[in-house]
């Protein structure tokens, strides 16, 4: 298993090839979740790419199924706040526990910010539901912690219930089909064009680089308050 605390992540070369982003809001044909939901819409955007990507995957699906998109970019701020959020409950959980452990296992959960796939536009959260919008059961919640479901959120944690498992599975052959790949601590996580989709599949160099909200071309930045 690769983490993202590998330094083999950071050493990938980062480049950006300037593709647009994609407002999930507009685009009818996936699902939208609002439970991510932030004032400058960040969390409706992917790059196009990305976007091609889960369209290809959605249909790939079992009839009756669709993907539930739940985020995609996320800031710099965001990602940051819950690196550290995370970080200092670990701390608080497991005063024994080296800086250098506690990097690791933080990193199971958030990736560190220097190498963030979701503030590349280039992740996103996501799970199944049916054509009515029913979620399916997936073993976990969405943004389950290792710490607290005893690493059932992993996408290949033996602990979970059968059900859960076949729904991990068509989600592995849908979105690992269309091309993306997952971060193994998290069922809900797949990503493209970043750093951890370079090193997994062997790219020389990303496709997509950090980006900041206001200097996205299609992202409005919110009016001042």
């Amino acid at each position: 298993m690769i983490l993202l605390s590998d330094p083999r992540v950071a050493a990938v070369p980062s480049a950006d090839d300037g593709e647009e982003f994609v407002d999930l809001r507009e685009l009818s044909e996936l699902r939208l979740d609002d439970r991510a939901v932030d004032p400058a819409g960040a969390y409706a955007r992917l790059r196009a790419g990305v976007v091609d990507r889960l369209l290809a995957a959605q249909r790939a699906l079992p009839g009756g199924l669709r993907l539930l998109v739940v985020e995609g970019y996320r800031p710099y701020q965001a990602q940051l706040a819950i690196f550290t959020g995370y970080r200092d409950e670990l701390r608080r959980r497991h005063p024994d526990w080296s800086p250098q452990r506690l990097h690791r296992e933080t990193t199971k959960f958030v990736s560190p910010v220097e190498v963030a796939p979701h503030s590349t536009g280039g992740a996103v959260d996501l799970t199944l539901c049916t054509d009515d919008g029913v979620e399916l059961d997936l073993g976990t919640a969405i943004d389950a912690t290792p710490e607290d479901s005893a690493d059932a959120c992993f996408t290949d944690a033996p602990a979970i219930g059968g059900t859960a498992r076949r729904h991990r599975q068509i989600m592995v052959d849908a979105l690992g089909g269309a091309g993306m790949v997952n971060y193994p601590t998290e069922w809900w996580h797949w990503s493209y064009g970043d750093r951890y989709w370079a090193l997994i599949t062997g790219a020389p160099r990303t496709r997509y680089g950090p980006v900041d909200l206001a200097a996205a071309r299609s992202i409005p930045v919110p009016a001042e308050r």
